[in-house]
């Protein structure tokens, strides 16, 4: 088995120890794991309605409700 270092923020360090003594497991074993999980899960067709996927991004534009039928905006050139 290979040898991988790495360095990591002192908070995540903190929840990887607090998360390995409450599972009676080495921190070694939780990083396998999560990079088995990752790479398993990275080439997986993500099923679901688009706005399933996106929904965390819904609301988060600060603009016109609705540029199609402002007129203000279309007189600013929005849709040319």
């Amino acid at each position: 088995m290979n040898m991988l270092t790495l360095k990591i923020p002192e908070l995540l360090s903190e929840k990887l120890n607090v998360y390995a003594k409450e599972k009676g497991v080495s921190k070694s074993e939780i990083v396998r794991e999560a990079l088995l999980e990752y790479f398993s899960s990275e080439g997986a067709v993500k099923s679901g309605a688009f706005y399933d996927m996106a929904k965390d991004l819904a609301g988060t534009v600060n603009e016109a409700p609705d540029l199609s039928t402002n007129k203000k905006h279309l007189d600013d050139g929005y849709g040319q």
